[in-house]
């Protein structure tokens, strides 16, 4: 057999790793030039952008360690039954390409995750071996993210901390009823067992910090998961419920979406066809609103329909204005923060603007409409110095004046 070369594997590793959402991915623009080769040209495989710790858009080379895999999961293009071409790196292999692209300035850092390959221990050793000598033997102080493996060892996990900013475990599935039957190799006691385990050694590293100052950081950026949705029967409802939970229990830094994309020779018991892309955005907007709009994961479900989905043609802030509209309109001149949140169509920035702008003067709609990319959709629902709502927000047809037309997708996320 023909040995691959290292742009060949990276070229297989680089697009498998690109399932993984638990990294917020965007490829780069690829310039022309002769051969591809001219000065300033990437290849944009592997790189894509994720925000750090501090909230910094940095650049990342994103790749497996290998996408062979004794696991048989229905979903996984990398499964073992499936008919895909196989690639491997050694950890030095990784570290050269992840030094030679820092020093081109491609990228500011690594995400690395794999397939398991002999063990899942064997290959979290693996994947540590290649943090460990990029932090110890090149004193690397880039940005890396570790995709730890929660069946290794849990001694090997911990390890995952000492080198890597961020590291995450994939719970996979909304639901323990999908995770047995799409991933019949995995289990949600020994992933959750897992992300317990993480979340006790980073919060006794910054306990430690604050005891000693030299000891040692362990995962500053914390940890986060992903859920595939659309490849079992989990509702959008099911699905914040999970993510609630999630977060209550693990601390977790970021819950991340991915849309179940059909792959080539695909298991019988996965759907056909992929979810819309929409369902994914909302449920990012849901994600929000439960983190930096105060709702509680009852009321996010509350905009769901009677069939546990949230709507795609409206937001899901939107959709628990238009279920409930006693709550409204709220007087953007004396309401509280809280209350100005549930305001659809102001986001964060523009709520803390109101609120300092009304110390000033009083505020009319104009003012509030220089703060908003839609005043129209915000009229029903809020009372300024000279407009007030009369019989409006009881209107029948008072959803179809505030959704976005059908062909604007409504991407913000309450910006």
């Amino acid at each position: 057999m023909q040995q691959l070369s290292v742009l060949e594997r990276l070229e297989i590793l680089a697009d498998a790793a690109k399932y993984d959402a638990s990294c917020a991915s965007s490829g780069t623009t690829k310039r022309n030039s002769t051969g591809g080769k001219g000065i300033g040209s990437t290849e944009g495989m592997g790189i894509c952008h994720a925000y750090a710790p501090d909230g910094r858009c940095i650049s990342l080379l994103k790749i497996l360690l290998t996408n062979h895999c004794v696991f048989d999961c229905h979903y996984c293009v990398n499964r073992k039954s499936s008919n895909t071409r196989r690639a491997r790196f050694s950890p030095q292999e990784v570290v050269d390409l992840t030094l030679s692209f820092y020093r081109r300035n491609y990228i500011e850092g690594l995400f690395l995750s794999s397939g398991i390959v002999k063990s899942s221990s064997h290959t979290m050793e693996q994947m540590i071996e290649v943090a460990r000598i990029l932090r110890e033997e090149h004193d690397f102080r880039g940005y890396i993210h570790l995709k730890t493996i929660p069946e290794a060892d849990p001694g090997l996990v911990a390890q995952a901390g000492l080198h890597a900013d961020r590291v995450s475990i994939n719970v996979e599935l909304p639901t323990v009823a999908g995770l047995t039957r799409l991933a019949p190799d995995k289990s949600a006691p020994q992933i959750e067992g897992a992300m317990g385990s993480l979340k006790d050694a980073i919060v006794e590293a910054k306990d430690a910090r604050k005891r000693f100052r030299h000891a040692p950081k362990f995962a500053p950026g914390g940890q986060s998961t992903q859920m595939i949705v659309g490849a079992d029967a989990a509702t959008d409802a099911d699905i914040v419920g999970r993510a609630s939970t999630l977060y209550d229990r693990f601390s977790l830094r970021r819950v991340y979406y991915s849309a179940f994309s059909p792959i080539p020779d695909a298991s019988a018991v996965l759907p056909l066809k992929r979810p819309p892309l929409m369902r994914e955005h909302r449920l990012y907007q849901s994600d929000w609103l439960m983190r930096f709009y105060g709702y509680a994961p009852h009321e996010v479900q509350q905009a769901a329909g009677s069939d546990g989905m949230l709507p795609l043609d409206i937001d899901p802030k939107l959709a628990w204005a238009l279920r409930f509209r006693g709550d409204f309109p709220v007087d953007v001149n004396r309401a509280p923060r809280e209350k100005l949140l549930r305001v659809p169509g102001l986001g964060v920035n523009a709520v803390n603007a109101l609120i300092a702008a009304r110390r000033q003067r009083r505020l009319h709609l104009a003012d509030v409409g220089k703060l908003t990319v839609s005043i129209a959709k915000m009229r029903p629902f809020i009372v300024t110095e000279d407009w007030r709502p009369v019989l409006l927000a009881d209107r029948a047809d008072l959803r179809s004046l505030v959704a976005p037309a059908a062909r604007g997708e409504q991407l913000e996320l309450f910006a």
